[in-house]
């Protein structure tokens, strides 16, 4: 892009460029009327086709200049903070880097923009001097109300004075009544920096100086923050948002659920006295509007949020914090395809702020730039207040399987049920939604598939329904097999949560239970309420999902046992060894965070594996270590490049055209390669079906170019259509 146009009245024929929420290449350019003077990063409103639209005044001038007589006029500028030069320059970067129209990138933040476009309190009072007009009953009773209190807003006046709209409207044309705007009252308290914290211990007291150093530095650094499960890293990275209050400026965190920020602003609170902004889809509207022109004026000095809260207006941004950095929900798979970790890190670069990423399994990727030298690392190596880790046992369910028909081996109930008995709390985890993940006929082997997905229908007998967990599909559970028509043949295989379940109800009858997964914690609320619960010793058995790995403090937590430890190691992908181990280790540090010491039963078919011996021996660093080493003989990230190039079509022979025509132009050179096309694993999802390839290229190759001329060259038809996603997770 150019450099930012300083005076936009110097344009010839006076034209601004608009950027739109759409998929176009780059902004259009607008006439500007006399009677405004639009600046970069203003929110105007423009013509387009037959309708008006919300674009943004951009930088670059637009591609193909359009002769001035064909000119659309702007419209209006509206009355919301601009959109800053920071956020210009992110939404262009992203734009650049993942390879999206910018129009698409620019929506996402002009989303949060719009939901900050609100109709200002308008208030109304007598004129001092009232002209010679006719008084009308509803006029004087509107200035009766007026005399008896002033000024009111147009809804408690049209209630005292029983009068319309049109009654309000026409006075103050006749200038009987004058209007002012009321100033909103701050919607958030500003939290204390000085406020009495937890003590922090010697080792955490040291990292913490170092973060308010990066922070009082005012420019952008990147930090890890390493440390085991229950160091209190949390309560060492306040220390860094209390230093960015205290130099007055604003602070964002983002956390990889919604469901997390719960227990996060109870300790928020603890440190500071009062609640921090919270932001995620599901505020309601109007908390959005408060929310969004509270940031924009700088009245949000600290914003916890998921995503999207990338793309809120900071007018002064001084510290990014990512918590649980390694999670994969970070990633944003829907639309543009980019991960909040990494555009974090970019996000605190353009604004000339520390990055803090903060894990107790850091990611290969953040491991390979500390060893680098890009990013500073710092470590917290023992838990709080004393508390031991927990012991690790694996049961191999080759020696010790579970009873015929049920999946808790005795080596884990027995422990479970002593924990129980010693008034301690349990937790048994499954990282699989639902009753059971395949659903077939005994009859005839049918097996319940979705019409519109590569996917089996998973059964969740609660709701009576089997469900497609990739594009929502549900149908009842039917009485006879749709195959066949043999009634009553269809039968559940393999565990899901429901069913572990209905088996600790039969294990342990008398223990207090609650599930934890997505299916039963909709949003905060209803987690801060099962937290709650929790802490109140209200339960005594937690059934959780991956949900329950990611952050939590239960105190009376002791015992933890994990049904199948071997789930995410099947399907060969490159990360599977990688998140595997993350995910147990995170579900494992959920037990012993108190006095009581902690102990962990992973119930496992290959207990040789490394991943299982990593967990057994509490080497996360040496499995680490081989796993990179295993990915730098093949170049494989992080120490080389990938991107997804993934095409989707409403028939299999389209998509199997626009992949061959793709494959036959792959681009060739030294250091790169291209894998491919092949089916997706997901090769038909939501109905269309899906091709992938794969751009592999060394560490020191930028693939954004070679992307470029590459899809460039080929012209994808009607019904078609190719994405890509740079720096893939996942293979689906």
């Amino acid at each position: 892009m150019t450099s930012p146009q300083t005076s936009l009245g110097l344009i010839p024929d006076h034209r601004v460029p608009v950027l739109l929420p759409y998929p176009f290449a780059g902004p259009f350019d607008y006439r500007v009327p006399p009677d405004l003077d639009p600046q970069p990063g203003d929110i105007v409103l423009v013509p387009l086709n037959r309708r008006e639209e919300i674009g943004v005044v951009w930088d670059a001038p637009a591609g193909d200049p359009v002769p001035a007589h064909k000119l659309k006029a702007v419209a209006a500028i509206l009355d919301t903070p601009p959109m800053n030069e920071s956020m210009r320059r992110f939404v262009d970067w992203i734009a650049a880097y993942t390879l999206s129209p910018p129009g698409e990138v620019m929506a996402m933040a002009l989303r949060v923009v719009s939901a900050g476009i609100t109709r200002p309190i308008v208030r109304y009072r007598r004129a001092d001097q009232l002209p010679a007009v006719r008084l009308t009953p509803p006029r004087q009773r509107v200035l009766d109300a007026l005399a008896r209190q002033e000024p009111q807003t147009a809804t408690d006046l049209l209630k005292h004075a029983q009068v319309s709209t049109a009654v309000l409207r026409g006075m103050t044309e006749a200038a009987l009544l004058v209007t002012e705007r009321a100033a909103p009252a701050a919607p958030f308290q500003p939290p204390d920096p000085d406020y009495p914290g937890p003590a922090l211990s010697p080792q955490q007291q040291e990292v913490a100086a170092a973060l308010r150093d990066s922070v009082a530095a005012r420019a952008w650094s990147v930090t890890l923050l390493d440390g085991v499960t229950g160091s209190g890293k949390t309560e060492v990275y306040l220390e860094a948002v209390a230093a960015c209050l205290r130099a007055g400026r604003q602070a964002l965190v983002l956390l990889p659920e919604i469901a997390l920020s719960s227990q996060w602003t109870e300790r928020f609170q603890r440190r500071f006295g009062v609640a921090p902004a919270v932001w995620h889809s599901d505020l309601p509207s109007r908390t959005r509007k408060i929310t969004w022109q509270a940031v924009a004026q700088g009245n949000a000095p600290v914003v916890v949020g998921a995503r999207s809260a990338l793309f809120l207006p900071f007018p002064d941004l001084g510290l990014v914090v990512v918590d649980e950095e390694h999670e994969a929900a970070f990633k944003q798979q829907d639309g543009v395809v980019y991960n909040a970790r990494d555009m974090a890190v970019v996000r605190a670069r353009l604004s000339g702020s520390p990055a803090v990423l903060v894990s107790a399994t850091p990611s290969l990727e953040t491991v390979a730039n500390v060893e680098a030298g890009r990013y500073a690392h710092l470590r917290l190596t023992a838990r709080h207040a004393g508390a031991s880790m927990p012991k690790i046992t694996l049961v191999d369910l080759r020696e010790t399987p579970p009873d015929r028909g049920r999946f808790l081996a005795p080596p884990l109930i027995r422990a479970a049920q002593e924990t129980l008995a010693r008034g301690e709390q349990a937790m048994l985890f499954l990282n699989r939604r639902g009753y059971a993940p395949l659903t077939l006929c005994r009859a005839c082997g049918h097996r319940m598939q979705c019409p519109n997905c590569t996917a089996w229908l998973v059964e969740h007998r609660t709701r009576g329904e089997l469900l497609c967990h990739h594009c929502g599909h549900t149908i009842p559970i039917p009485p006879e097999c749709p195959q066949c028509k043999v009634k009553d043949s269809l039968t559940p295989v393999g565990p899901g949560i429901e069913r572990i379940t209905e088996e600790a109800a039969q294990v342990f009858p008398d223990a207090r239970r609650l599930i934890m997964a997505s299916d039963t914690i909709a949003g905060p609320h209803a987690a801060a309420a099962a937290a709650h619960a929790i802490e109140a010793r209200e339960v005594d058995l937690i059934i959780g999902t991956q949900l329950v790995a990611k952050g939590w403090h239960f105190p009376h937590l002791t015992f933890v046992g994990v049904v199948d430890a071997d789930l995410g190691l099947a399907g060969g992908e490159l990360r599977a060894s990688e998140r595997t181990v993350q995910l147990l280790h995170q579900v494992a540090g959920r037990a012993g965070r108190a006095e009581a010491p902690g102990h962990v039963m992973l119930q496992t078919f290959i207990p040789d594996h490394p991943v299982m011996q990593a967990l057994l021996q509490g080497d996360l660093d040496a499995f680490m270590a081989s796993e990179a080493e295993s990915r730098r003989d093949g170049e494989w990230p992080p120490y080389g490049r990938l991107a997804a190039v993934i095409v989707s079509a409403d028939t299999a022979l389209m998509a199997d055209t626009v992949a061959r025509d793709l494959g036959w132009a792959a681009p060739r050179g030294d250091g790169i390669m291209v894998l491919g096309p092949a089916p997706a694993p997901m090769a038909l999802l939501r109905g269309r079906h899906r091709r992938r390839l794969l751009l592999k290229v060394r560490r020191d190759v930028a693939v954004q170019p070679i992307l470029r001329a590459w899809l460039g060259s080929v012209k994808v038809p009607g019904g078609g259509r190719v994405d890509v996603d740079v720096d893939p997770i996942s293979f689906l």
